[in-house]
């Protein structure tokens, strides 16, 4: 089993890659496979809705000058994600909301993955950018995998995130949850338990 932490921070080794890394932590203690995907720091375009991508079924985003398609077919072998962002402005950062409206638009195969956020915040702002990032899993038939508390941790500086034993340990509790539910999932999968019939999709508009 693989799990693909995503760092939606432009520091490739900032205070998002420090929350994140002592999830990695955790799930390896539990034999789970990990890595952790960096968007980079260059521009991410948003989503144009072309609809190219449906059109297709390719799988894939039009655009291939950035990492979303990259991280898209890594998707495709993994079984679980964390998404992980800084705080901007009480919101998730836009590159990893260019990022993330593109992956979930474009990209397939999420249904039943287990899914997990986490921001990380100098002060403030941290639930609204939390509560932000758990919609895509919502919409797109995921589980959410809690912890001991709001996935969330504080901090200026990774050496700053290490002292906020609350969020570091909340971080390890994410850890063991994910791993515990990726085993159970793969323990029913194993046990002949089946994944819900879908019915097909009713699309409702508001005007009439």
């Amino acid at each position: 089993m693989k799990v693909l932490l995503i760092n939606g921070s432009p520091k490739a080794n900032g205070c998002t890659y420090t929350a994140l890394s002592e999830v990695a932590k955790e799930l390896e203690n539990e034999k789970i496979e990990t890595e952790i995907f960096h968007v980079g720091n260059k521009p991410i375009r948003g989503c144009i809705a072309c609809g190219d991508c449906s059109r297709s079924k390719s799988g894939k985003c039009v655009f291939n000058d950035d990492p979303v398609n990259n991280a898209l077919e890594k998707a495709q072998e993994v079984d679980g994600f964390v998404f992980g962002s800084p705080v901007h402005y009480a919101g998730a950062s836009g590159l990893i909301t260019s990022f993330l409206d593109r992956f979930f638009y474009a990209g397939s195969g999420f249904q039943y993955k287990p899914g997990a956020a986490v921001v990380s915040c100098r002060r403030g702002g941290a639930t609204a950018a939390f509560e932000q990032l758990n919609k895509y899993f919502t919409i797109a038939n995921m589980p959410i995998v809690s912890s001991q508390y709001w996935n969330m941790v504080h901090g200026h500086t990774p050496e700053e995130v290490k002292q906020d034993l609350e969020g570091m340990q909340t971080m390890r509790t994410l850890g063991k949850n994910m791993a515990w539910l990726l085993k159970s999932i793969q323990a029913g999968r194993e046990a002949g338990i089946t994944l819900p019939e879908k019915e097909p999709q009713i699309v409702t508009n508001f005007i009439r």
